[in-house]
């Protein structure tokens, strides 16, 4: 089959008719596609929000699969790939994580250096990669995963790499901009890039007060990338009147609202979304005493949002080879607490949703574990660096626990020790903007009270942006500031 006649497939498994800047980047993917396999090869489409850059992927994904090649769906965290699953026919897709490394390692590997990328065995598949505007180039412990990324699907034999983002996002923490949406980077790892850019709406704006305002965002962001450096910049603006999916809300009114949320979608189809962990962790603790009315720290059915990556010390659960950061989780059952090397902690039952694989009557795959209350309503986003030292020293200086076994002994028994090995959590009905990132809710209550004057710059726009387009039916508006909506 040559590109022009799968190209014209893709565009016929549209849900829509396409537009005419869809049906060029339908026309560059395919050529992209069906091209031979002479060198390793990789296409960025930086889609915003609207421009119908996920039903583009399910219909090519569809096509694929009918002409027997495989199509492999990847995601930087668990919720984004749960989206990008539902979004493209329920198709299965997989934390970039827990499909390009090996698994075998555990604790041990996770504590003393990075996972290594398993093999890739397939033949001339598909890698299609949604947000991957949020991969980047390091983690906590050094490695990359982007690099990683690029070596597990180079390893097989004609693979080929499609990376989906959104530029108008939040980069990575601590970057300015999106290295795996950036083809010199790319390029500088050896691959061939082709690009596209998906900017006109697939639908129209005044279907979506939700849209209607990513949209507004993006575009002026554009002219500021256009201003010269030191000019001032235009303060974001947001409507409000006249749209039935956007509601400002004040302070009295709050718990009200939210209650009509929680008692339509549920729990877990309602989340709010601040500019800080401290911030967040005064909203969960008024969430959950003055709305759930929830007076002990940790009951069963409160949800847990992973601060840090958690690798199994032991026999892991069966489904699970690791939990992400960013995942979210159920508390079943509090099996008890303790007070511990000046730090508490608690035996939990927790329930993780089944692979986006599994039928849909698949029960959530449950596992007990150790957890560290010390950092679930912490205003920190982990444990931080004194806090790992007084648990190190305490459990290297615990002769109850270890009795005459030597230093090197007790230092080798860490890596698996479940206290230092204890799962990192917070309340999961506020996070930061970061956290929500490659996720989607019914109902999105957007934290825009006190928010300083100096912070009315770009980080701002692409903050608000990205807070924006979490939104899948109502966005929230929590006490923004005048000059917001005028």
């Amino acid at each position: 089959m040559d590109a022009k006649t799968f190209a014209a497939e893709v565009l016929t498994a549209l849900p829509y008719t396409a537009n005419d800047q869809q049906v060029a980047v339908v026309a560059a993917m395919s050529r992209f596609v069906m091209a031979p396999p002479n060198h390793d090869m990789a296409f960025i489409l930086n889609g915003y929000a609207g421009t119908g850059k996920t039903s583009l992927t399910g219909a090519l994904v569809r096509v694929l699969e009918a002409h027997g090649r495989k199509a492999v769906l990847l995601a930087p965290t668990g919720r984004a790939a749960k989206v990008f699953s539902a979004n493209s026919h329920n198709h299965p897709a997989f934390t970039i994580h827990r499909k390009i490394y090996r698994h075998a390692f555990g604790a041990e590997q996770a504590q003393s250096g990075p996972p290594m990328p398993a093999e890739n065995k397939l033949r001339n598949a598909v890698f299609i990669v949604d947000e991957a505007s949020m991969i980047g180039t390091a983690d906590e412990r050094g490695y990359s995963l982007l690099e990683d990324l690029v070596q597990y699907v180079y390893s097989g034999v004609g693979c080929r790499l499609i990376l989906m983002g959104d530029t108008a996002q939040l980069p990575p923490v601590g970057q300015d901009r999106s290295p795996a949406m950036n083809p010199e980077t790319l390029r500088r790892l050896g691959i061939k890039v082709s690009h596209a850019t998906l900017t006109e709406t697939a639908r129209q704006a005044a279907d979506s007060g939700i849209l209607f305002n990513a949209t507004r965002l993006r575009k002026v962001m554009s002219k500021i990338a256009s201003l010269p450096e030191g000019a001032e910049l235009p303060v974001p603006r947001l409507r409000t009147t006249g749209l039935t999916d956007v509601t400002v809300v004040d302070g009295e009114d709050l718990p009200e609202i939210v209650t009509g949320a929680y008692d339509r979608d549920g729990l877990s189809e309602t989340i709010f979304i601040t500019r800080s962990n401290r911030r967040a962790a005064e909203y969960n603790a008024g969430l959950r005493s003055s709305v759930l009315y929830r007076e002990e720290e940790l009951t069963r059915g409160d949800l847990l949002i992973v601060a840090r990556n958690h690798y199994f010390s032991g026999k892991k659960p069966r489904g699970i080879d690791f939990i992400a950061n960013g995942d979210i989780l159920t508390v079943e059952k509090v099996l008890g607490t303790e007070y511990r090397y000046g730090m508490r902690f608690a035996d939990v039952t927790l329930s993780f949703p089944p692979p986006a694989d599994a039928p849909d009557d698949t029960e959530p795959i449950m596992f007990d574990a150790k957890i560290m209350l010390d950092t679930i309503a912490a205003d920190y986003a982990v444990l931080p660096r004194d806090g790992w030292e007084k648990l190190y020293y305490g459990i290297m200086a615990d002769d109850e626990r270890f009795g005459p076994m030597p230093v090197d002994r007790r230092y080798a028994q860490l890596r698996t020790d479940p206290y230092w090995t204890a799962l990192q959590v917070k309340y999961a009905y506020a996070v930061t903007c970061h956290k929500a990132q490659g996720g989607q809710w019914s109902n999105v209550f957007v934290d825009l009270s006190y928010i300083p004057a100096d912070a009315l710059g770009m980080t701002l726009y692409r903050w608000l942006y990205t807070a924006v387009t979490r939104a899948k039916k109502h966005l929230y508006l929590i006490s923004p500031p005048e000059q917001l909506l005028k």
